[in-house]
């Protein structure tokens, strides 16, 4: 398709720089426009709103990649490394919000954890999150070999997890949360299938050599 080969002709020219420079300015940029008074009368607690949507809409992107490819053909692969790095420095953004502007008292941090769900879910999110930052690169590629794979389907939990997240902090049935935990289910119900569908190709290509043998 003619849309098709203009994006991945795009994507092929845009460096990968220029997406880190991007998400790493834009939290500077929120954290800007908190400090001036941009984000109404409690900007803290926007802030952290924010900074948690723009992780979650990131880790959201970076799911959609594969589907992407597979289904229309727009190839975005080589920035999926870039997307989950930034992911990750939102997310970490976000908690530093929580931790140090909001709940302040360290002494505190640890009865919100245990006496929230929605900060334990958050939590939990946050440290199945921590180690595919750190594998991000190729070295741990070449080091862990089949297991680097096995480990970044973590990505799949964390998301889940991201979206209960999201809803729990409304506290209501919100529309928006609702629509991100939608698309969430939606993008790891396609890796399912796929998985699957791959599982049974491979599973005939083996019969049919057993036959042929």
């Amino acid at each position: 398709m003619v849309i098709t080969d203009h994006i991945n002709s795009g994507a092929r020219k845009l460096p990968i720089w220029v997406v880190y420079a991007a998400g790493l300015v834009w939290p500077v940029w929120l954290f800007y426009l908190a400090a001036t008074g941009a984000m109404g009368i409690d900007p803290v607690k926007a802030l952290e709103h924010e900074l948690g949507e723009l992780g979650l809409q990131a880790l959201i992107v970076g799911l959609a990649i594969t589907p992407l490819r597979a289904m229309v053909g727009v190839n975005l692969i080589r920035f999926r490394r870039a997307i989950g790095i930034l992911t990750f420095y939102f997310v970490s953004a976000h908690l530093l919000v929580w931790l140090i502007l909001d709940v302040q008292i360290l002494s505190e941090i640890w009865k919100d954890i245990l006496k929230r769900p929605y900060i334990t879910v958050g939590m939990a999110a946050f440290v199945l999150m921590t180690p595919l930052a750190v594998t991000s690169n190729s070295w741990s590629v070449r080091k862990l070999g089949p297991r680097w794979r096995k480990l970044h389907k973590l990505v799949y939990r964390t998301a889940a997890l991201g979206g209960i997240h999201y809803i729990m902090v409304g506290k209501t049935w919100e529309a928006e949360s609702l629509i991100y935990m939608v698309v969430i289910l939606a993008l790891l119900g396609w890796r399912v299938h796929d998985s699957r569908k791959k599982q049974r190709g491979r599973a005939a290509q083996s019969g049919s050599s057993t036959k042929l043998a």
